[in-house]
């Protein structure tokens, strides 16, 4: 089954269009010189080169309503922009569409401790909020790599996951409600604090993670949660992703739900990070085959203790080798600096063939097995780099080139190895995007791995919302 192509625009828009856009955001607010456009148009991993006439930086809900009036009036397609983190190219504007940012709506509306939520805006920056929630002692428990630069919308827009999904749940699980503009420039105002409202259908859940392509999400009233009185975490050598599974296991017995990350990584990745990490150093002295950054958040003062339990239980059952508890903050956030910059470190030893995948947990070890051996039968000599969240079963299943390989020969072949990889997930009932998304990277992959009557619903839903295919074209679907 072949995915249709998608309905472009009917006109790209004429100087006089993009003068009318012009004026609902002001002049400082709309981009055009090519210099100051060019960060807008290529997105992290450089695989995407977009072109656009126009990026538009409104400041208000109010302005986002009325560039979606005037697109919906014109037929202007729109491709919506946070901080240009996502991984799938879905916020890249491919066919020459107006980028519409939301970095500047960066309000954080209210902070309610009673009520354990925070209401921010599309545009304001994940560590951001994360600063907010603890100035009330609190928490929000999403945690990215490009926390620094992701924003709000964006990580609601992908429903991103993160490294403490495994407790926490992924983005859509922390949303409460969202405020969103529709493509004729109505305003779905949904930022709700109840956690119990049954009048009909829960609309919110239908723009999280469709990437920009149904609304545009503007504002969302987040979850917090108390702060943990104790933290510990550990770094762990294994014999096996089968051993990590056994621990993995152990743990959640022993820790239930304060057992907040659970990260297995491959020897491999490690090797890459210390390699060509900045200032990154192997935090055990011997090398092992695999190894799990685990960590336990604790509202007690009970969180050593049960970290302690686990490791001298998992090394008794032969589970594990070696492990150090970090001794202070700055060893702790070593340990996570070294598992941030894997993807990173994995660019100077030449092209990477990258996977965002999800299979059942107790999979894991066998799909691994499996895709090393098919991958390397098909290249002799590539280099499978896994790494992720065994704890909810997403694998970051990555793959450089053969040392020496030509880069570019080697990336061409990046449908190819897909094929290959995807087959083995499909295998385990499993999931081609996690977390990253479809976008533009996986949309023609989505129709051989989707159920047809949810494609045909998704379509249908598109159309509904969307009737001129002005938001996100060519994206998911």
């Amino acid at each position: 089954m072949t995915a249709p192509k998608p309905i472009q625009p009917v006109q790209s828009p004429s100087p006089d269009v993009l003068a009318r856009f012009r004026a609902i955001v002001g002049d400082k607010f709309a981009v055009t010189d090519a210099q100051a456009i060019a960060p807008y148009l290529v997105e992290e991993r450089g695989l995407y080169q977009g072109h656009s006439p126009m990026v538009l930086r409104p400041g208000s809900t109010a302005e986002v309503s009325a560039i979606c009036k005037l697109a919906s009036e014109t037929r202007t397609a729109l491709v919506p922009q946070g901080g240009n983190t996502g991984l799938v190219g879905g916020q890249t504007p491919h066919h020459g569409e107006v980028v519409l940012s939301l970095r500047r709506l960066d309000k954080i509306r209210e902070v309610d401790a009673h009520s354990n939520t925070m209401t921010c805006e599309a545009g304001v920056i994940l560590a951001n909020a994360h600063e907010e929630a603890a100035k009330i002692d609190r928490l929000f428990p999403l945690w990215l790599g490009s926390e620094g630069s992701c924003t709000i919308g964006g990580t609601l827009s992908t429903n991103a996951g993160g490294i403490a999904a495994l407790a926490y749940g992924v983005a859509r699980d922390l949303a409460v409600g969202v405020e969103v503009v529709l493509a004729d420039g109505r305003i779905l105002n949904a930022l709700s604090k109840l956690k119990k409202d049954n009048t009909g259908y829960d609309l919110r859940d239908l723009f999280i993670g469709a990437e920009g392509t149904l609304g545009i999400i503007t504002a969302a009233t987040l979850k917090l949660f108390p702060k943990p009185q104790s933290i510990e975490t550990a770094y762990i050598g294994l014999p096996s992703p089968e051993a990590a599974l056994e621990l993995l296991t152990l743990a959640q017995s022993a820790a239930a739900s304060s057992l907040t990350s659970f990260e297995l990584i491959s020897k491999i990745a490690v090797e890459f990070s210390v390699k060509h990490g900045p200032s990154i150093r192997a935090p055990l002295a011997n090398t092992y085959p695999w190894y799990v950054l685990m960590e336990i958040s604790s509202p007690r003062d009970d969180a050593r203790d049960t970290l302690e339990t686990i490791l001298s239980a998992g090394m008794e059952k032969g589970f594990v080798e070696d492990a150090v508890i970090a001794a202070s903050l700055d060893q702790r956030n070593a340990f996570w600096k070294l598992r941030e910059v894997i993807s990173p470190a994995q660019k100077p030893e030449g092209g990477s063939i990258k996977h965002d995948l999800s299979v059942p947990v107790a999979a894991v070890p066998q799909f691994l097995k499996e895709a090393d051996a098919a991958v390397t039968k098909l290249i002799p000599g590539a280099r499978p780099v896994p790494f992720g969240h065994l704890g909810d079963g997403n694998i970051h299943y990555n793959i450089s080139q053969p040392v020496g390989a030509d880069k570019a020969a080697f990336l061409a072949r990046w449908h190819e190895v897909n094929s290959v990889v995807h087959a083995i997930v499909a295998k385990y009932h499993g999931s081609i995007s996690a977390e990253h998304g479809i976008g533009f990277l996986k949309h023609d992959d989505l129709p051989g791995v989707k159920d047809p009557v949810a494609l045909q619903m998704m379509r249908s839903i598109k159309q509904t919302f969307d009737p001129l295919n002005i938001l996100n074209p060519g994206k998911v679907l």
